[in-house]
C-alpha cells in the first residue's frame, strides 16, 4: 500500500501528496540537503558544457571515445583506490572535504592560469598535424589527446566530478542519513530542487557565452567566459562545502532526522575498518551490488553509444566553442524543464508503484527514443528532398532530433533511475554504503561510458571509419545493451523488494 503520511500517521492532502509529500519540521533537513544538491549539480551541468565545448571545437569529437576509453576509466580506478583507502582515515565530513578541494582549485587554475597562458604550454596546430601526418592512422586520436593536453585534462576531471561527487559523495550521503520510508517522500524532492540550478546553468552559460558579441575585436571572447563560468564552479563548490558542515552541526544532531549513536562514517577508535583488498573482494562477489553495477554500466554505455553520434553532428553544426556552449546551455535549459516535470511524476510512481515499475521505466524510453534516433540517421538522406521543402536540412533536424532524446532520456534518468538506483543502497550496511558505492558509481560509471567509448574507438581504428559509418554496428550493440539492461532490472527487483522490510540483509 503506497505510503501517504510523513510517518507520524497523519495523511497528506490529495495535492499536497503530489507536488509536496513533506512536513513543515521536516524542511530543515530536506532544503539544505536540496541546495547542496543544487551547488553540485549546477557544477556538473557547467563543467559537462564546457569539456564538451572545449574538445569537440578544439580536437575533434572522435577524440571522445578515446579520452573516455583510455584516460578517464583508468583515473576513475585511480581515483577510487585513494578514495576506499582515505575512507579509512576520515570521517564521512573530512572525506567530502578532502575530496572537493582538489577539483575547485583545478578548476580555479584552468580559467585563471593555464587557458591565458595555453600558447605557451600547449603544443603549435602545426606540430600536432606534423605528427600526426607522420603517424600510423591508429595514433591519431591519441596524439591529438596529448597535444591539447590541458583540454584532455579538464574533461577526464569533470566527468570524474559526476562521478566523485554527484553520484557517491552527495548520494552516499544521503542513503546514510535517510530511512527507506523517508527517501521516497525526500528524494524526488533533493532532485526537483537540483534541477532549477539546470535551468539557471543554461541561462548563467548561455549568458556568459555570449559575452562574445559585447567584447572589442582581437579579445579572446572564450577566455573571458571561462572565466565567469568557472568563477562561478569555485563559489558554488565552497558554498557545497559550507552546506555540508552545517547539516553536520545544525541537522544530524537532531535525533527526529538522525537517530544513530554515532554520526555518518565516523572513525572512533573502537570501529574497526575493514582492509582494502577485502573490501573489493566482498564488493566483487556481492550478487546484490553486482545487479546494481550491472544497471549503472548498461545505463552509461547505451547513452554513450547515443551521444557520441550526436556530439559529431552537433561539432559539425557549431565549429565554434562559443556557438556551440551556447546550444549546450540551451539544451541544459529545456533539458532541465523536462527534467523537473518527470521528477513531478516520477516523484508518485516511486510512491504508488512497485520498484520494478518505476525502475524499468528509463531503459525502455532509452530503448525507444535510442532506436528512433539512430534509424534517422542512418536513413536521413532519404529524406533531404521533404526536409529542404521544409526548409531545414538533414544535418539540423539530426542535431535537434538527437538533442530531444537526450533530454528526454536524462528526464527520465534523473527522476526514475537515480532514485530507484539509490534506495537499491539503503538495505546495505554502512561498510557497504560507503565503499561498495564508491566502486560501484565511480568505477561503474565510468567503465559504462568507457563501454560506449571502447566500442566506438575500436570502430574508429579501422581506416576510413566516421561515426556515420560505424552507425549500424554501434546500432545493433545498442540494442543488446539496453536488453541486458532491463534483464537486470529484473534481477535486482525480486531482491530489492524482498529485503524491503528487512534493512541490513542485502548480500
Amino acid at each position: 500500500m503506497a505510503d501517504t503520511t510523513g510517518g507520524n500517521g497523519q495523511e497528506f492532502g490529495k495535492l499536497r501528496r503530489i507536488f509536496f509529500p513533506l512536513y513543515v519540521y521536516e524542511l530543515k533537513k530536506a532544503i539544505p540537503m536540496g541546495f547542496m544538491f543544487f551547488c553540485i549539480l549546477f557544477n556538473y551541468t557547467c563543467l559537462r558544457n564546457i569539456k564538451d565545448s572545449l574538445i569537440v571545437t578544439g580536437a575533434g569529437a572522435e577524440v571522445i571515445p578515446f579520452l573516455k576509453g583510455y584516460c578517464v576509466a583508468p583515473t576513475a580506478i585511480l581515483f577510487i583506490l585513494l578514495y576506499t583507502k582515505a575512507s579509512n582515515i576520515f570521517s564521512n565530513e573530512h572525506l567530502f572535504y578532502a575530496t572537493l578541494t582538489p577539483f575547485i582549485l583545478f578548476f580555479a587554475c584552468f580559467a585563471f592560469f593555464i587557458y591565458p597562458n595555453l600558447n605557451a604550454l600547449h603544443f603549435s596546430q602545426e606540430t600536432i598535424a606534423a605528427w600526426r601526418s607522420s603517424a600510423p592512422s591508429f595514433l591519431h586520436w591519441p596524439i591529438a589527446i596529448v597535444g591539447n593536453w590541458s583540454y584532455s585534462l579538464f574533461y577526464i576531471l569533470s566527468e570524474i566530478w559526476g562521478s566523485a561527487l554527484l553520484s557517491l559523495s552527495f548520494w552516499q550521503f544521503a542513503n546514510q542519513i535517510t530511512k527507506t520510508e523517508e527517501a521516497k517522500r525526500m528524494y524526488a524532492f533533493f532532485a526537483l530542487m537540483a534541477q532549477i540550478s539546470v535551468l539557471l546553468e543554461g541561462k548563467v552559460g548561455e549568458w556568459c557565452s555570449d559575452i562574445r558579441m559585447k567584447v572589442p575585436e582581437g579579445v579572446d571572447a572564450w577566455g573571458i567566459s571561462l572565466k565567469y563560468m568557472l568563477g562561478t564552479v569555485v563559489v558554488l563548490g565552497l558554498g557545497a562545502m559550507l552546506i555540508y558542515r552545517w547539516i553536520y552541526k545544525c541537522v544530524l544532531t537532531d535525533k527526529r532526522f538522525y537517530d544513530k549513536p554515532e554520526l555518518p562514517g565516523n572513525t572512533g577508535k573502537s570501529k574497526k575498518k575493514m582492509p582494502l583488498l577485502q573490501s573489493f573482494k566482498i564488493i566483487f562477489t556481492s550478487p546484490y551490488l553486482g545487479l546494481i553495477a550491472a544497471l549503472v554500466v548498461c545505463y552509461g554505455t547505451g547513452v554513450n553509444l547515443v551521444e557520441g553520434l550526436w556530439k559529431k553532428q552537433l561539432g559539425i553544426q557549431y565549429p565554434n566553442p562559443n556557438d556551440y556552449n551556447t546550444f549546450m546551455n540551451q539544451f541544459t535549459f529545456y533539458g532541465g524543464i523536462a527534467s523537473m516535470v518527470m521528477l513531478i511524476i516520477g516523484g508518485n510512481i516511486l510512491r504508488i508503484c512497485r520498484w520494478f515499475t518505476a525502475a524499468i521505466a528509463t531503459p525502455l524510453m532509452l530503448l525507444i527514443l535510442g532506436s528512433s534516433f539512430f534509424i534517422f540517421v542512418l536513413f536521413r538522406e532519404n529524406l533531404t528532398e521533404l526536409l529542404r521543402s521544409l526548409s531545414t536540412t538533414p544535418l539540423f533536424c539530426a542535431v535537434i532530433f538527437g538533442a530531444l532524446v537526450v533530454a528526454i532520456s536524462k528526464a527520465v534518468k534523473y527522476a526514475l533511475f537515480d532514485l530507484t538506483k539509490e534506495m537499491a543502497y539503503i538495505p546495505l550496511d554502512e561498510e557497504m554504503k560507503v565503499k561498495g558505492k564508491a566502486v560501484v558509481e565511480v568505477v561503474g560509471g565510468r567503465f559504462g561510458k568507457a563501454g560506449g567509448a571502447w566500442i566506438q574507438s575500436l570502430l574508429l581504428l579501422i581506416p576510413g571509419s566516421t561515426y556515420f559509418t560505424i552507425a549500424p554496428y554501434t546500432f545493433s550493440i545498442f540494442m543488446v545493451i539496453c536488453g541486458l539492461w532491463m534483464f537486470s532490472v529484473k534481477a535486482l527487483s525480486r531482491r530489492v523488494e524482498a529485503i524491503a522490510e528487512q534493512p541490513g540483509q542485502a548480500n
